[in-house]
């Protein structure tokens, strides 16, 4: 009978070591197939973030060429204007660096043979470029012989432009391809690792209840296996809320108490091992958010300096040639200016972008209805009724968040209307640990088509030639709204107005 049990215990314990040799085995390939798979997309991310940087310095390049052939030869003219001969050594400045510029494009663009085609024709012209503005700084100051410069030199600076238009289109859709496939890695990389993570611990849930099983129906046969049974339930157990508190987010939990060299203190460093890698790699990818939003709120900030530039060109330009520019020239440069405006528009929404979100909260008593209220006296014209719900609650929370939402909704509200007067009405319902608010207007509605597009960013419905369409707005509101961990949604059909319907917390959110 004892050799019976013996020889029965030894095979239920060959059955045991052969599942979980099978089921270390599937780990193991899963991990290593899923570690090449998330190696492949960090090779892949580090390639594209490369070919996104060298776009990015050939347009920089062709944009500094196209500013430096326009100041050399808004230098020549002010001097053949002014006789101000100081103005001669910025010319040859300009010139130098325009030539630095073309080496530089010259050299990133040694493996496209379509842009080496432009360089090649664009050589040229800047060649003749330099002879013609060489030639005109020897000539004596005269309003004629400036007149004559831009005559002279209309169609080479035309060229020029055209050929540097051409060049920054095309990098411009190299650099959306470039995106997209950056993009694309960049999503894979943690994608990877979180698959890996979740079928590993499948698997390896799997794996104990088939052990845990094999325990303790060799109970029966061997008394002493209680105790092996006892301890190893116990670890299990420490592994399954491990794995538990892996699932609800906390990646910084780890197995202290478990120092057997077996195999469940193996796969207890194993796990260990993987809510350490975890823990890192979404904190990178939090850091990762955080420099994005930076990187946004600085890249908008500088773009400011530049475009004050232009705007001082185009009035130099109105000041200087009042006299002589064509109407037609007149309309191109209301048309740059209503292009800069809106430039500008869109800079300060992407600022405004950056900063929601960032800013220190300051947690406060807030009347709903009376911030409603000095709202509408800021931004809701007077032919507007706007109706207030009995229901506004008194709520603790950011005042300056809750006030961006508003303002936006009921800004919007009255500005994209089909009428000159209209009815704005607020109201407020409680859904349990939210208020769900509703900003519904009278206006031309909005197509179901287009619910989910206008939230994002640079997503508009008006002509984007319009300067107050920028269509940033909602997208702060829902970046706003989505910190506060609520939900917002547009109901809506054409001829019917439009209601925005959002939640916010009755709590405020730390």
């Amino acid at each position: 009978m004892l050799t019976f049990g013996f020889a029965f215990f030894l095979q239920m314990r060959l059955q045991l070591n052969t599942k979980i040799l099978l089921g270390f085995t599937v780990a193991l390939l899963v991990l290593t197939l899923t570690s090449l798979l998330a190696y492949r997309s960090i090779q892949q991310l580090s390639f594209y973030t490369r070919q996104v940087e060298h776009t990015y310095q050939v347009m920089q390049h062709t944009s500094d060429m196209r500013m430096r052939t326009r100041d050399a030869q808004l230098a020549v003219r002010n001097y053949l204007l002014l006789n101000d001969t100081t103005r001669l050594d910025e010319v040859q400045s300009s010139l130098d660096g325009a030539l630095r510029n073309f080496d530089s494009l010259l050299l990133l663009t040694r493996d496209n043979p379509t842009q080496q085609g432009r360089l090649d024709s664009l050589r040229q012209l800047i060649a003749f470029e330099r002879a013609l503005l060489t030639k005109w700084q020897r000539a004596p100051a005269s309003l004629e012989a400036a007149r004559d410069l831009v005559l002279a030199d209309k169609n080479t600076l035309n060229d020029i432009r055209r050929l540097l238009d051409e060049i920054t289109v095309d990098e411009t859709v190299l650099l959306d391809q470039r995106r997209q496939n950056q993009d694309f890695y960049e999503n894979t990389s943690p994608l990877a690792i979180v698959v890996s993570a979740v079928l590993a611990v499948l698997i390896v849930l799997w794996l104990f209840s088939k052990i845990s099983r094999e325990l303790r129906a060799n109970q029966r046969l061997q008394q002493q296996l209680t105790t092996v049974n006892d301890d190893t339930a116990q670890r299990i157990e420490i592994i399954e809320n491990l794995a538990n508190q892996v699932v609800q987010g906390d990646f910084s939990v780890k197995i202290s108490q478990d120092q057997q060299r077996d195999t469940l203190g193996k796969l207890a460093t194993s796990l260990n091992r993987m809510t350490q890698t975890l823990d890192e790699n979404f904190t990178a990818l939090k850091n990762r958010n955080l420099e994005l939003d930076q990187f946004a709120y600085v890249a908008s900030h500088d773009l400011k300096a530049p475009l004050r530039g232009v705007m001082t060109v185009v009035k130099w330009i109105e000041d200087e040639l009042h006299g002589e520019l064509s109407e037609q020239m007149r309309q191109y440069l209301d048309m740059m200016k209503g292009r800069l405006s809106r430039l500008e528009d869109l800079i300060n929404g992407l600022l405004a972008y950056a900063r929601a979100g960032r800013t220190e909260q300051h947690i406060e008593e807030v009347n709903v209805a009376q911030l409603v209220s000095e709202i509408t006296e800021m931004v809701v014209p007077l032919s507007f009724r706007v109706e207030l719900a009995d229901s506004l609650p008194v709520l603790h929370t950011d005042r300056l968040s809750l006030q961006q939402v508003f303002t936006n909704l009921m800004s919007n509200a009255a500005k994209y209307h089909d009428k000159e007067a209209g009815t704005i009405t607020v109201g407020c319902r409680d859904v349990g640990k939210c208020y769900e608010f509703r900003v519904q207007d009278d206006g031309p509605g909005i197509a179901p088509e287009y619910h989910e597009k206008i939230f994002l960013i640079f997503q508009t419905l008006r002509d984007r030639h319009t300067a107050e369409s920028t269509g940033i707005g909602l997208s702060i509101v829902k970046k706003i709204i989505d910190e506060q961990k609520g939900s917002i949604h547009v109901e809506s059909a054409v001829g019917q107005g439009a209601a925005f319907v959002f939640t916010w917390p009755k709590e405020a959110v730390k």
